[in-house]
């Protein structure tokens, strides 16, 4: 590691409340944007039932060929978790937050008009792409623009407001069509690009712009074994959550209905519970470790919730559907640790790398999804529903209990260096 300079590294002054830091243009411009991120990234799965009927997907098709979307969506955020992340290194964060939200919003317009699986999977790619972009640059604009001893609760705001856009995504799915609710979607990212003009780069990246340093190479994080291994645990300790959201809370009416409950499950409402707790579970995650000066500590706790909850929604004797939105709500509550685990990625590496790594980290995540649901789908047949969705989920939590064992504290470590 190489300081970058003794200079202040951050654009606010310290002279400044917390609360003034907070309110901040920057802030709130990285948590709308997540706001509009979050509410496309969901979409899908609040409309998959209705939107893949009107082309013809329909019976237990829904649960295979209606699974081909979600996955080249994550593929897409895969893919442009790597562009977005060297762009925001080599050409500063902001030029990440106008460009994904830009393509993301025109492709969620283009979704709209699809009439067949092929054309809906294609524009989920292409979205998610976009989507990729947002998450990333945002926590880490946020994270080198604050103080370290608040930059916690600046990211936990960003995380709060943004999971709430998929409740949004909900409530609008109950008013208009799935076709009216791209169209939304497109429309809200496009007026977000209005409210980021004037909003300023980070200092530390000017900083290190100025300096001969390799900045955004992604081949970085391969080498020396140390700093892949590093990399490695921040991916992995957010495994667990698209094992929740794009299993559990995804296909809760195939659950609800295998499961025996009274009434099948509503997937847009099973989605806007679990994204509730997700809201508060940020929330309360990033005051937690405010409270404790321990990132490490949190997500302990969460993936031991997590744990306890996934039993709980797939084996207890309750068959109310008030009782299976609850159980979604809680899910979401102890996966509310997503926007803490890209503040962790964030804080891991020096300011040359520090995009590349909070953007792709996330959408690694993400895209593990697809060997998530390829295990589901291979261990349903064999063991059933239930017991593949218990065997697969404890097998996440374990993987993300031991990288989290291995991976460094970050709560007061100063931000302003160069990786070597």
């Amino acid at each position: 590691m190489a300081n970058i300079s003794n200079k202040k590294p951050n654009n606010i002054s310290n002279e400044k409340t917390t609360w003034q830091h907070l309110m901040s243009v920057p802030i709130w411009v990285a948590a709308l944007g997540y706001f509009v991120d979050i509410y496309d990234l969901i979409l899908f799965s609040v409309v998959r039932v209705q939107s893949l009927e009107s082309i013809g997907i329909t019976g237990d098709k829904l649960a295979t060929q209606g699974l081909i979307p979600l996955n080249t969506q994550m593929l897409g955020m895969l893919v442009g978790g790597i562009i977005w992340g060297i762009l925001g290194d080599k050409k500063g964060r902001l030029s990440v937050l106008f460009g994904s939200i830009l393509l993301y919003s025109l492709a969620n317009i283009a979704n709209g008009f699809a009439t067949d699986l092929t054309q809906y999977a294609v524009l989920r790619f292409i979205a998610g792409i976009g989507l990729a972009g947002e998450l990333g640059a945002g926590i880490t604009l946020v994270a080198e623009i604050l103080p370290k001893q608040i930059r916690g609760y600046g990211t936990t705001l960003v995380g709060t407001v943004g999971m709430l856009g998929a409740v949004l995504a909900y409530l609008i799915s109950t008013i208009f069509d799935w076709r009216t609710c791209y169209f939304i979607g497109g429309g809200l990212g496009l007026m977000l690009l209005v409210l980021r003009v004037g909003v300023f780069e980070s200092g530390m990246f000017h900083q290190t712009k100025q300096q001969q340093v390799q900045r955004g190479n992604f081949l970085m994080l391969f080498m020396p074994q140390k700093r892949f291994l590093k990399y490695l645990y921040c991916i992995l300790i957010g495994f667990p959550t698209w094992f929740v959201i794009g299993i559990l809370i995804t296909l809760s009416p195939e659950f609800s209905q295998y499961l025996g409950f009274s009434e099948k499950a509503i997937s847009g409402k099973a989605v806007m519970f679990a994204y509730l707790g997700l809201s508060i579970g940020d929330l309360a995650t990033g005051v937690l470790s405010q409270w404790l000066q321990s990132r490490k500590k949190v997500v302990l706790y969460c993936i031991l919730m997590a744990i306890l909850m996934t039993i709980v929604f797939l084996v207890a004797p309750i068959k109310t559907l008030t009782f299976f939105y609850f159980n979604c709500f809680l899910l979401g509550v102890s996966m509310g640790y997503w926007a803490l685990f890209v503040t962790i990625s964030a804080e891991q590496f020096g300011t040359n790398l520090r995009a590349t790594v909070a953007t792709t980290v996330p959408n690694v995540a993400r895209g593990t999804l697809v060997l998530i649901t390829i295990l589901f789908q291979f261990a349903k047949e064999n063991m059933g529903l239930t017991w593949a969705a218990l065997s697969v989920g404890m097998l996440t939590m374990s993987i993300a209990l031991i990288a989290l064992y291995f991976m460094e504290e970050t709560f007061t470590k100063d931000l302003n260096y160069n990786e070597e």
